[in-house]
């Protein structure tokens, strides 16, 4: 892969989706628990309204991956999941989770995203539920039309996908933009990556910090908070993780 590569150039239905899977989410690490904790704190906020609203909510996690814990943050909230992806590898990867999911989610991650949080403990089989509410969308994220979704969240995706700035920002423009106005999201981002492997292949990314995600929210958003995310040894060339919430304005 070239230095300077489009999200086009990326070679995204060899994602080695089981590659990604056990590296990343076979296990519940200190810093994916560190941001379920602010996701999962922000939404409860959100939705913890008296009277209960008429309706749950439409919700989009975008570039789901092999990642299902930003869909469980939405879960309590959500009559509708949809999980929008655009490598076919991952899209089977999915479709195959929500049927027959793997352990970590039920064992270490549910239990992270639900505990002291009253809006998400009455949910006994979080995984069965989300099968029943989650559909698996082919989609790219350039794609996205606006106010379309009540609720949303994309993880590592806009800073993961790309070298180039203006994609990042258009990534993040998409995403945003295909909420209805008020509609609460979060979104996480790897900072300062430099590209990575999975499997065999090479995936591009732009290397970002927490003044790259507010200057691309601030036209779209009323920002909640970002915040930096310690992480170390996930793999080479990165520093750090970065978590932001907000409302679309």
């Amino acid at each position: 892969m070239a230095d300077s590569a489009t999200n086009v150039d990326a070679l995204w239905d060899r994602f080695d989706s089981q590659d990604y899977y056990g590296h990343n989410y076979s296990h519940l690490r200190y810093d994916d628990a560190e941001i379920i904790g602010i996701v999962a704190d922000f939404f409860a906020g959100c939705f913890d309204r008296s009277p209960a609203p008429k309706r749950l909510a439409t919700a989009i996690d975008v570039g789901s991956g092999t990642n299902l814990y930003p869909a469980l943050t939405m879960l309590p909230f959500s009559s509708q999941v949809t999980l929008f992806e655009r490598s076919h590898s991952n899209r089977e990867w999915l479709s195959g989770a929500l049927l027959r999911p793997q352990e970590s989610w039920r064992e270490e991650f549910w239990p992270a995203i639900a505990a002291g949080r009253p809006m998400y403990q009455p949910i006994r089989d979080p995984l069965d539920v989300l099968a029943g509410r989650a559909e698996v969308v082919r989609g790219n994220v350039f794609e996205l039309e606006p106010d379309q979704f009540d609720v949303g969240t994309m993880f590592f995706v806009a800073e993961s996908i790309t070298t180039q700035a203006d994609e990042f920002r258009r990534a993040m423009q998409r995403f945003v933009d295909s909420l209805v106005p008020g509609g609460p999201f979060a979104a996480a981002f790897m900072r300062g990556s430099q590209g990575y492997l999975v499997g065999t292949t090479y995936f591009p990314a732009y290397p970002i910090d927490v003044e790259d995600v507010e200057s691309a929210l601030a036209p779209l958003a009323r920002i909640g908070r970002i915040a930096r995310i310690e992480s170390h040894g996930l793999r080479d060339g990165y520093s750090g993780m970065i978590v932001a919430t907000g409302w679309k304005k």
